[in-house]
């Protein structure tokens, strides 16, 4: 009894500790202006709404949201096709130096972005994507699908090599083995992957800051970092902001919670 209520009071620890910081931000979103840079800081007098009615009326806040969608939506599609090719193949069939060439794609992903963002930029500015959404799909899913080809390349191993020969029995062929019983069987791991680098894109900020220069490709973490300010910083407008563009998240993950947990935990297990 002693050890559960240990248990639970470092869990209600852990859960405050990692919350702090989101309910912070929503209280700064709702406190008056007056109130922001008081010190100490103090609970709002009154829930003040203005921060949130100027982000949501400024019509570049909405086109940020816009891009981020898209960029995030293209990067995880792009990102989940390429991988689970790439992923079938190395767990699937027999490859020269296949321990060696898994070793590279880790190796890929080791990479800092910071070492690499200055020639990533010449490139992208020689063949003029620069301020273009394919600025940051292509290099977002170049860092997603080292991490796409790892987790699923586990997950398609785990495929009993029963259900694949009984389907090679039935006449099947390496698409529709593919298509038809490799992808069903593995949909938490593809889930679980495709979130998680939907996620990784909407919240990546050097890239984006980089490689766009306008609203018209800027996103999210671009966005809220340039909110002007000319005497004093806009701190409610910026709580309210990131409070707005975590809430899709959070909703994704809920919607998917089971997938997620089931696709995080199923690897572990042996079939």
């Amino acid at each position: 009894m002693g050890k559960k209520i240990v248990s639970i009071i470092l869990l209600a620890l852990a859960v405050a500790w990692l919350t702090a910081p989101y309910v912070w931000q929503v209280i700064t979103s709702l406190k008056p202006t007056g109130e922001l840079a008081r010190i100490p800081p103090v609970l709002p007098s009154r829930l003040d709404w203005s921060h949130y009615a100027a982000v949501l009326q400024n019509g570049n806040f909405r086109r940020f949201i816009l891009n981020s969608f898209i960029v995030a939506g293209l990067t995880s599609f792009l990102s989940l096709l390429l991988g689970s090719w790439a992923a079938f193949a190395t767990a699937r069939f027999r490859l020269p130096f296949k321990p060696l060439l898994l070793s590279v794609i880790l190796g890929v992903s080791m990479f800092p972005p910071i070492a690499i963002v200055s020639p990533l930029y010449l490139m992208i500015r020689a063949v003029h994507l620069r301020d273009t959404y394919w600025a940051l799909i292509l290099p977002y899913s170049s860092f997603a699908l080292p991490f796409m080809v790892w987790t699923l390349h586990n997950f398609f191993k785990q495929v009993p090599e029963e259900i694949m020969e009984a389907a090679r029995l039935d006449g099947c062929n390496l698409w529709q083995l593919y298509r038809n019983v490799i992808l069903p069987l593995s949909k938490p791991a593809l889930f679980t992957t495709a979130i998680l680098v939907f996620i990784f894109a909407w919240n990546e900020f050097l890239f984006a800051l980089t490689f766009t220069s306008t609203p018209r490709a800027q996103t999210i973490p671009v966005g809220i970092a340039l909110f002007p300010g000319i005497y004093e910083v806009p701190w409610g407008d910026i709580a309210a902001a990131t409070i707005v563009v975590t809430l899709p998240l959070i909703i994704l993950v809920a919607i998917f919670e089971r997938r997620i947990i089931s696709g995080l935990t199923a690897g572990a297990l042996k079939q």
